[in-house]
């Protein structure tokens, strides 16, 4: 009996009820991995020792559905199409005045902590204003040249979603 049970699991029927059954699943992994969760393979060190090169982790496209991202938050970038983005840190929002001064992170003139940054940098930016609609995005690793790093104002609207862990 007990074989019976696995070898009716491992080869079922290929009855209409199982067609079905697989036709559903198909469909449903293709909505929520298109639609809801997007896979994302981690390349590159911008985002190290929080997210490591070669990981691999899901964006949250519903994420800001009903809010605005905030300061802190990593978000999946939309770089060309769907099929690259950048993992960023949100840094400053929109209408507050951004800078580094030997390495720290300046918000409206005050320091920011930054906990998730463990590699000191000698950073220096001067100041200047996130515009409307935008926000201020950059990477954790900040132990390399300012000039290797993808960071700046970004539309909110190439926000693809947030990152799940």
């Amino acid at each position: 009996m007990h074989n019976a049970r696995l070898r009716r699991f491992l080869l079922p029927d290929l009855n209409r009820k199982f067609v079905l059954r697989v036709v559903l699943v198909a469909l449903a992994t293709l909505l929520i991995f298109t639609q809801a969760l997007i896979p994302l393979r981690i390349e590159g060190q911008s985002m190290e020792p929080t997210y490591r090169d070669g990981g691999f982790n899901l964006c949250w496209r519903w994420r800001y559905l009903l809010s605005a991202p905030q300061r802190g938050d990593v978000v999946a970038i939309r770089f060309t199409g769907r099929r690259v983005m950048l993992l960023k840190r949100v840094v400053a929002l929109a209408g507050e005045t951004v800078a580094f001064r030997d390495g720290v992170l300046l918000i409206n003139d005050n320091p920011i902590k930054e906990p998730y940054v463990r590699t000191p940098s000698d950073w220096n930016l001067p100041p200047r204003v996130v515009a409307p609609g935008k926000v201020y995005v950059m990477g954790d690793n900040r132990g390399v040249p300012m000039e290797r790093h993808h960071f700046g104002q970004v539309e909110q609207e190439r926000i693809m979603g947030g990152v799940l862990w």
